[in-house]
């Protein structure tokens, strides 16, 4: 089941919307394409805006990425790089027992491939939409054990201090959070002590280029350093989608401010098997610029 915490960033959802059958297309008859632009978001319209849009997309994404992401897969970000390989938690093997959050769940993939491992995770999203499709999944694949799974958002965590072991990140949240260290913070409140923090984000240099795959690219046509979010609105001028910019330096200082100590920070590199194209995500692009950044941080 979802649960619904009750709390300053959460309302309480009928449970008779929980059931996974109902998975119907979300109604978007008349809509007009929103406007991109760049300018200022706070935290409520960042939060509200990405809410709706991935309750409206989650069945497209989920339809269009399912495949590469797997049922039960821990796939870092869009070059492949998997943590049965990468082990940026720690080894397989010494994930049996830990409590887990994964923050930015959507469909619990990789909470499902935690729970395989013998973790105890959760898995915690802003998308009602996004956790019904974990509910899909798992009654189409049943497995013998289920992350738990939490309605919420990452800057108001539902959970007491010192609750998890672990948590983890792989493009959720992040990216779209006016304030990451409000989220960082709350992350270590909820981190027991030698806990690790684990999150991955489009690398910032991506910022300064086009989201195209192909040759046009490469070429810079914004300043790095610009820290405009990224918004799609609607005629009358309301967010409909949030994108926040930070640079690596930015990143740095957010884990360090919150309480964290950086450990390693992981840009990988785009594999050969890997010929999928996600927007500006692409073998050309991926072989001479980062795509993805991944910080490795630990609560002392």
């Amino acid at each position: 089941m979802i649960q619904h915490p009750q709390g300053p960033a959460q309302s309480a959802t009928p449970a008779a919307s929980l059931r996974p059958a109902e998975l119907a297309d979300p109604a978007e008859v008349g809509n007009p394409e929103p406007e991109a632009t760049r300018r200022d978001a706070g935290s409520t319209e960042s939060s509200q805006a990405n809410r709706h849009w991935w309750d409206r997309n989650a069945d497209e994404y989920q339809s269009e990425h399912g495949s590469f992401l797997g049922d039960d897969r821990f796939v870092w970000g869009p070059e492949g790089l998997d943590e049965t390989e990468a082990r940026l938690l720690g080894p397989a093997e010494s994930l049996k027992g830990m409590d887990v959050l994964e923050i930015g769940a959507g469909a619990a993939q990789c909470s499902r491939w935690l729970a395989a491992q013998g973790a105890h995770p959760v898995a915690l999203d802003l998308s009602h939409r996004q956790l019904q499709h974990a509910l899909r999944i798992e009654g189409e694949t049943p497995s013998d054990v289920a992350p738990s799974l939490v309605e919420a958002d990452a800057g108001a965590l539902p959970f007491r201090a010192d609750s998890f072991d672990l948590a983890c990140s792989a493009y959720g949240a992040v990216p779209f959070v006016a304030d990451p260290v409000q989220v960082f913070a709350e992350v270590h409140r909820v981190l027991r002590p030698g806990g690790r923090w684990v999150f991955s984000v489009t690398h910032p240099i991506r910022w300064a280029f086009p989201d195209e795959p192909g040759p046009e690219g490469l070429s810079i046509s914004a300043s790095y350093f610009d820290r405009t979010p990224y918004v799609e609105q609607d005629e009358q001028g309301r967010a409909v989608y949030v994108e926040h910019h930070r640079t690596i330096g930015d990143r740095v200082r957010d884990v360090v401010a919150s309480g964290f100590r950086l450990v390693d920070l992981v840009e990988p590199e785009w594999p050969a098997w890997n010929s999928q194209e996600w927007g500006g995500w692409s073998p050309l692009r991926g072989s001479l610029i980062p795509g993805t950044a991944i910080f490795v941080c630990e609560r002392d």
